[in-house]
């Protein structure tokens, strides 16, 4: 009996081991990669963060420069220590707060490249990241490193090796890149409680972080300097840091805790009261895990393609590490007015990157966090409270003017024709208008010749921002004629035809104007001038997203509209091009890197040619995203470059981002369910789908076929099943209709 119940009992295990799993029972999280886009020009962090959290705890290496704009790049084989804030993805060199390294007496070299800062050789071999975790071996020291976070905490967990001389350096005065420190303060509370401040300038123009560190072993003794000279607890001055001193076994685990506040230290310390009360390290790390599983499972997706996995659930995970929290547990946070104030009743968020992440990542954000997308509005507004403007790039209580558009607006509109109307809707139309009335950033300009004319500055950008201006115009007519505000309506429809002021019908290209009305001359489109925002002529033509069926119309129609298209396509670089930093992931003068050239592949579906988008969408989601560090083709800017993907690999994109529609690609998923905020599930099946299979043959939609290359926002959040068949050669028998680009779908 007992040989037959082995039997049954191995038989039983091997029947089941087998078995494929049920899909819920995977845990999302392993699918992640955090090492995507920190090699080549991605500039994404590896580090510990949660959900859109204030704290980005991850790696510097500690070297200035392009490639480490946050802070680690993969090529490099040091480690200067763990800082608590990072951009994701960006071209700004700012943030690297609170820098935190252990140390021993094993090695004590210093070099000139990272300002002479204690730091260590490491190894990829002997380095992890997933959501919510990171860690590393700090090789010439013979310690390990491990991180983990909630929404305003940073957890360091370090395992020592024996030693009599064992530290652990707490550096206000590092900085990397654009930040520098313009004053810090350190406070030895006691022997394991340490608070302080750190304001800086750079990017954001007065950053202010106040903190509050804890440590699970009280230290024997300290150093304290100001401007690297000893000196006596507290202190104030711009440069200070801290050496807390230990004696070491072997194996032995010291926890490092750091809660901040951008508004003052009692805000710090409520941070670690409220999220991390103990030093239980594995259960913070648990529950960091917990919240990426939970925000992850929002999109179950099925494919055989592992790769494919990971890549989806990457950039679905980098889309959502900003915008961040800026709000402490009372709700105070650092204003754009250089005030404290009070967010009451909702969290307040900053990293505002809008000129990149109006396009496709707050769209997203509209279908899978509705709720948080509420308390995004709100803090838009309330910049414009503290301001008089809505923000244009900001980050950390402050504004940049990076970049250009008031592109808020669409944001703003896009969010209350989906009905996510918990904010002042008033309020937010006051705003809207405010900020397209403005006088600054050539706005004046604009509204008195319809254009914004060339001048002398290096980055006038002139036919960028007539464009992009026109855009947020139309945004607002919209917003007016849905408030019945008649006479506003009628203003900024006008003014969002202005895109055809900077046309010019002898090159078929938008060009630059002078003040006087003519055109520049000597204008080669595919040249890089200063007329374009970080492009040119070629990928800017397309940036009339509310009003495609007049772009076509006014270059001649479908049939030289879609020659356009192609060539675009095609007309590859030549080796004696100059291309400049941000254009990459080129094919033909399409660059996929930078955002003008986002929508661009989907705008066949206004021509009839749908399969041509689909071949398109295809072959970028094939080629241009890797799962690797090299995995990003250009700047991941704070979710969009992700957002492009996870809506793409879905099989639709928001062509014009507050139109309330998504236009057909083609999807690169077998299977996707939608499990939304409202309780409701959308599933999306792609039959006989594969790498050949990447046209669209029908469209069925809650078991009706349907004759249209776009689905609404709200057939999505109402549930429902939308099934793409496949097949692999272009169905051209069925020319779907696309929806009018100029009208509102609620």
């Amino acid at each position: 009996m007992k040989y037959f119940g082995l039997i049954y009992i191995i038989l039983f295990g091997i029947l089941f081991g087998c078995s494929k799993p049920d899909a819920k029972s995977e845990k999302l999280t392993n699918y992640v990669n955090p090492f995507i886009g920190t090699d080549g020009p991605g500039n994404t962090y590896p580090g510990a963060t949660v959900p859109f959290g204030m704290i980005q705890l991850s790696p510097d290496i500690g070297i200035p420069g392009w490639d480490r704009i946050a802070g680690y790049y993969y090529q490099d084989s040091i480690i200067s220590g763990f800082s608590h804030m990072h951009l994701t993805g960006t071209g700004a060199g700012d943030l690297y707060d609170i820098l935190v390294m252990p140390t021993n007496s094993k090695f004590s070299k210093r070099i000139e490249k990272n300002s002479f800062k204690p730091f260590s050789s490491f190894s990829h071999d002997k380095e992890t990241a997933s959501p919510g975790y990171y860690s590393v071996d700090l090789l010439d020291y013979g310690i390990k490193a491990e991180l983990t976070a909630t929404e305003r905490t940073g957890i360091h967990k370090y395992t020592f090796p024996k030693d009599d001389k064992t530290e652990i350096h707490i550096d206000l005065g590092y900085a990397l890149n654009w930040d520098s420190p313009t004053e810090t303060y350190l406070n030895v509370v006691d022997n394991s409680t340490i608070e302080g401040y750190r304001k800086s300038t750079g990017w954001a123009k007065d950053q202010r972080v106040y903190f509050v560190i804890k440590v699970s072993k009280p230290f024997k003794t300290y150093q304290l300097f100001k401007n690297d000279t000893l000196t006596t607890s507290p202190v104030t001055a711009k440069n200070t840091k801290i050496i807390l001193e230990y004696a070491t076994i072997e194996g032995e685990q010291i926890i490092l805790k750091t809660g901040i506040s951008s508004a003052n230290i009692e805000g710090a310390h409520k941070s670690l009261a409220i999220e991390a009360p103990d030093f239980n390290f594995d259960e913070i790390k648990q529950q960091a895990e917990a919240k990426w599983e939970n925000e992850l499972s929002k999109i179950e997706i099925s494919t055989n393609d592992t790769t494919k996995k990971h890549i989806f659930y990457t950039m679905l995970y980098q889309s959502m590490l900003a915008p961040t929290l800026l709000s402490d547990h009372n709700s105070n946070y650092k204003g754009a007015n250089d005030s404290i104030e009070k967010a009451n009743g909702f969290n307040r968020y900053d990293t505002f990157s809008l000129w990149d992440t109006y396009r496709a990542a707050h769209p997203l954000y509209t279908i899978l966090h509705p709720e948080r997308t509420s308390d995004m509005i709100n803090s838009l507004l309330a910049h414009y409270k503290e301001t008089g403007l809505l923000p244009v790039w900001s980050m950390q209580g402050n504004e940049t003017n990076m970049m250009i558009g008031y592109h808020a607006v669409p944001v703003i509109v896009d969010a209350y024709f989906k009905g996510i109307k918990n904010f002042d809707i008033e309020l937010a139309f006051e705003a809207c208008i405010a900020s397209a009335t403005d006088n600054s950033r050539q706005i004046d300009e604009y509204m008195e010749l319809g254009y914004v004319p060339v001048d002398e500055h290096h980055e006038n950008w002139s036919v960028s921002k007539t464009l992009e201006y026109a855009y947020d115009d139309w945004c607002i007519a919209q917003f007016a004629k849905a408030l019945g505000k008649t006479e506003d309506y009628n203003t900024f429809l006008k003014r969002s035809e202005n895109w055809r002021n900077v046309y010019d019908s002898q090159s078929t290209f938008m060009r630059p104007k002078l003040k006087n009305g003519e055109f520049v001359k000597d204008f080669i489109p595919k040249e890089y001038t200063p007329y374009f925002c970080e492009s040119n002529a070629w990928q800017y033509f397309w940036s009339v997203q509310h009003n495609i069926e007049d772009l076509i119309d006014i270059i001649g129609g479908n049939e030289l509209f879609e020659k356009k298209l192609d060539t675009m396509f095609s007309l590859n670089p030549l080796p004696e091009d100059k291309l400049p930093i941000f254009s990459t992931g080129m094919i033909g003068q399409y660059a996929h890197g930078n955002e003008p050239s986002h929508h661009v592949a989907y705008l066949y579906n206004y021509i009839e040619k749908p399969w041509k988008t689909q071949g398109l969408v295809r072959e970028i989601l094939e080629t241009q995203y890797k799962n690797e560090p090299n995995g990003h083709c250009g700047n991941e800017d704070c979710g969009q470059m992700s957002s492009w993907y996870v809506f793409s690999a879905l099989g639709f994109y928001p062509v014009n981002p507050a139109q309330g529609i998504y236009a057909f690609g083609s999807p690169i998923i077998d299977s996707a369910t939608l499990n939304l905020e409202n309780g409701k599930k959308f599933t999306i099946e792609t039959m006989n789908n594969s790498f050949e299979n990447k046209y669209i043959q029908t469209i069925k939609l809650n078991g009706k076929l349907i004759e249209r290359n776009y689905i609404k926002h709200s057939e999505i959040m109402n549930g429902g099943t939308l099934i793409l068949t496949m097949g692999n050669l272009p169905n051209k028998n069925v020319k779907n209709t696309m929806a009018t680009s100029s009208k509102v779908y609620n």
